[in-house]
């Protein structure tokens, strides 16, 4: 009878023999039985099985000595390392039953002769109880890698066995009301992929902060995987959009560069099987990875699951490459057990409502925010000390930090990616984390009152002191859409995810100032003409930011055409409209290597800037850098949806020349669906639109600078500010035309100015004069589209 049997083979094994092999063992049979057909690589092995643990403790008799150790646990758990030490040290006196030595060491010839003599393996746990949709507690048991011999795989399977008792375990099944002689272990024996030679890491086929759907979260690290569970180290991280893979695309959205400063190889010291080295600098400034292939598998793997389940079924996996053959292997997989649960229904928004100094930072998980004492412990040994509310900052977590990570308001760490122990802990908790500060333990000082915000995007901030904070919650299925469409402003891309829950109608304007500003620092022309470089610093930031890519050209592009991928990924199918670059000269001196280039001008405002720098003088080689990142967002990863905007365009010769200059790179209007816009923001936009309608696809109301250029003002004076109002009769009598103009020539027209976002007023008078599109601030989206619904409802009576 299979359910007898003391070993099972992953061919022999699949998703509903949970309660035979455990949740690891039984996702790893069904994925080797039906997905390495479709080109999904899995190692070989086989589950030691629950029936087999069970027999070891029936024959051992020692149910009743467990029962009574664990009987002991008080209910605040403080003797809780006590009696997980007692029971582990019960289980591993226990002598393995020969008939299943001899099982185990059968198994392993058997492998040996698929792979070579004395061939390495690694022995993972597998509770019978484990990943469950509402149930999974990152690293209850324990993983043994590069196992070689029978004698050292027996060992491991024996500590395996002991692990069901580990101190995070024990308390986990208290804390879920799970019994503990009810929860059994079955331990997998998978060949080793020589990982130690290449890298690894963990993959999620949904974003793990916001639960966007449409994009594979990658990360990985060099050697063996371990340390990225653990959040031993920095990784890497990539972004891949899933929609495009099928399509011959190559949807690479973002990538993140790690330090990477240890791997986890193998060691020629039988007792110690690993040893963590360090990585040499060359290898930590480039990436661990560069092709798709990962991500079309954990489509693959999540199609899969999803058509089982009959409903959409997230996957959290583990995968590694092999630096001898090269190949990619998927060594682990299980569903995703925080964003899948969530009601997507409900938009919950923490806002922060001051700022304060901000004393480090790191990548956010999750997008909430957290404040109270900070506490810092170093050691598992210190955590009796930490109180309720506190916010535990330490190097890393590991699960035998539980007992208190769920007590914490906030958690920093110093290490780890977003799929390190304490990033997966902290989602599972509901409670705002940031991981990777490289120094937070050193930087933050116990006792010390601190506002821990990942609210405002990627970066996560720790500030000083407890902020005031808001939470907004709002039921999308009772929000009704306006005829108006509603557009969203984004700059930020590592926030686009979390914008893309806000109902709206695509992204009026997403600037290119902040990704360049924010993600490349550096000036275009700086990197074109490198060698002219006359400051010695300036060159060797840019050497080691440019370090990872082909070229210093492909940074630009690559990292240009990234950010803007992110947002158009974010919304895609719906419109994003992407401006060109509207730096003036003082703020382009500011990028790094700016300040050879740029010329210095009484005032930047109304000087060199928009369109002018496109088509001639020495900026246009530049011009041609973005027109190329945005190419690459369309064409090869296959985001058709952007659109493309020129602001501060003078003339419609000057539109012309920009047109003209956009097709030498590629960019041919009306080609797959190209459309290019014109910023209304100056009075000849108004004056002369029917003539630049003629070469314009559209119009976005630029209304800042509308209205500084029709009253006469500089809106960065505070001599003259309280001049500056969008809804001066001059400015809105402008934009009254303008749109009528718009309309007779039967182009597009929306707005992407300030002026509706802080003002509902005059939102409405937008509404009332037919205007296609307001883009708003995406904080004001809610609000502005209940006013917009209002004036909607009174237009029609």
């Amino acid at each position: 009878m299979k359910s007898k049997k003391f070993i099972l083979w992953f061919d022999e094994i699949g998703i509903k023999d949970v309660p035979l092999v455990g949740g690891k063992n039984a996702s790893l049979g069904e994925m080797y039985r039906n997905l390495t057909r479709k080109g999904v690589r899995i190692p070989n092995g086989f589950a030691v099985t629950a029936y087999a643990y069970n027999y070891v403790l029936q024959k051992a008799g020692i149910k009743n000595e467990l029962k009574k150790i664990l009987s002991n646990l008080d209910k605040s758990k403080k003797n809780l390392a006590v009696v997980g030490k007692k029971a582990r040290e019960a289980m591993l006196k226990l002598k393995l039953p020969d008939e299943l030595k001899n099982e185990i060491a059968n198994s392993y010839k058997k492998l040996c002769r698929q792979y070579g003599s004395n061939t390495d393996v690694a022995v993972r746990s597998s509770a019978t109880a484990e990943d469950l949709p509402d149930a999974s507690f990152a690293g209850q048991q324990e993983t043994y890698l590069n196992m070689r011999g029978e004698h050292s795989l027996l060992e491991a399977t024996k500590k395996c066995f002991a692990s069901l008792f580990t101190n995070r375990a024990i308390s986990y099944r208290v804390d879920k009301h799970f019994n503990h002689f009810k929860v059994s272990l079955s331990v997998g024996v998978q060949k080793m992929v020589r990982s130690d030679k290449a890298c690894s890491g963990v993959m999620f086929s949904i974003d793990t902060e916001t639960g966007f759907k449409n994009a594979v979260l990658i990360n990985g690290s060099y050697g063996l995987g371990e340390n990225i569970v653990l959040g031993a180290v920095n990784p890497d991280q990539f972004y891949v959009f899933k929609p495009m893979l099928g399509e011959g695309f190559k949807p690479i959205i973002s990538k993140k560069l790690g330090s990477k400063k240890i791997k986890m190889i193998y060691s020629k010291n039988k007792s110690k099987p690993t040893i963590n080295v360090r990585v040499p600098e060359k290898e930590r400034l480039s990436f661990v990875l560069n092709d798709n292939e990962l991500a079309k598998w954990a489509c693959i793997i999540e199609d899969y699951y999803s058509k089982k389940a009959r409903k959409f079924k997230p996957m959290d996996m583990e995968w590694a490459k092999d630096g001898i053959t090269s190949r990619l292997f998927i060594v682990q997989a299980r569903p995703e057990t925080v964003q899948s649960q969530k009601n997507v229904n409900i938009l919950e928004e923490y806002i922060l409502k001051q700022k304060s100094q901000v004393i480090t930072t790191g990548l956010s998980v999750g997008t909430k925010i957290g404040a109270g004492k900070a506490h810092v412990i170093r050691s598992a040994k210190e955590i009796g000390s930490f109180k309720v509310g506190e916010v535990l900052i330490t190097e890393k977590t590991d699960p035998d930090w539980e007992p208190i990570m769920k007590i914490a308001s906030a958690i920093v760490t110093n290490k780890g990616g977003r799929t390190a122990h304490a990033a997966i802990v902290a989602r599972e908790l509901g409670i705002p984390a940031i991981v990777g500060t490289e120094r937070g333990t050193e930087i933050i000082k116990t006792g010390t009152d601190v506002t821990v915000s990942c609210a405002e995007g990627e970066v996560g901030r720790v500030y000083k002191g407890k902020l005031k904070f808001e939470i907004r919650k709002i039921d999308l299925k009772r929000l009704k859409r306006p005829r108006t469409k509603i557009m969203m402003n984004v700059g930020n891309p590592d926030q686009a995810f979390e914008f893309s829950f806000i109902p709206t109608d695509g992204v009026g304007l997403a600037r290119e100032e902040f990704i360049i500003s924010s993600y490349i620092k550096v000036h275009p022309l700086a990197l074109l003409r490198y060698n002219q470089l006359k400051d010695r610093k300036v060159k060797a930031i840019i050497d080691e930011l440019a370090y990872p890519y082909k070229s210093k050209v492909d940074f630009f592009v690559e990292k240009l055409a990234q950010g803007v991928a992110m947002i158009a990924a974010a919304f895609y199918p719906k419109d994003v409209i992407v401006r060109m670059s509207d730096f003036k000269t003082n703020e382009y001196a500011n990028l790094i290597g700016g300040s050879e280039f740029e010329p210095k001008e009484e005032n930047p405002m109304l000087g060199w800037r928009g369109a002018s720098r496109y088509y001639a003088g020495s900026y246009r080689e530049a011009f041609g850098l973005e027109c190329m990142a945005m190419k690459k967002a369309r064409d090869e990863m296959g985001l058709k949806n952007i659109k493309l905007m020129i602001p501060f365009c003078r003339t419609v010769e000057e539109g012309k020349a920009v047109i003209s200059e956009m097709k030498k790179y590629g960019l041919v209007q009306g080609k797959n669906g190209l459309e290019i816009y014109v910023m209304c923001e100056i009075p000849s936009n108004v004056i002369l639109a029917d003539d630049f309608a003629k070469i314009f696809d559209g119009f976005s109301i630029g209304s800042n600078d509308l209205t500084q250029l029709t009253l006469g003002l500089d809106r960065d004076s505070e001599l003259i500010s309280r001049l500056y109002d969008e809804r001066n009769p001059a400015v809105k009598r402008l934009i009254w035309e303008v749109i009528h103009k718009a309309k007779r020539n039967k182009v597009k027209i929306g707005i992407c100015g300030q002026g509706p976002s802080d003002h509902p007023d005059f939102a409405q008078f937008l509404v009332k004069c037919g205007i296609d599109s307001i883009s708003l601030n995406p904080d004001t989206v809610l609000k502005t589209t209940l006013s917009i619904l209002e004036m909607e409802n009174k237009l029609r009576r």
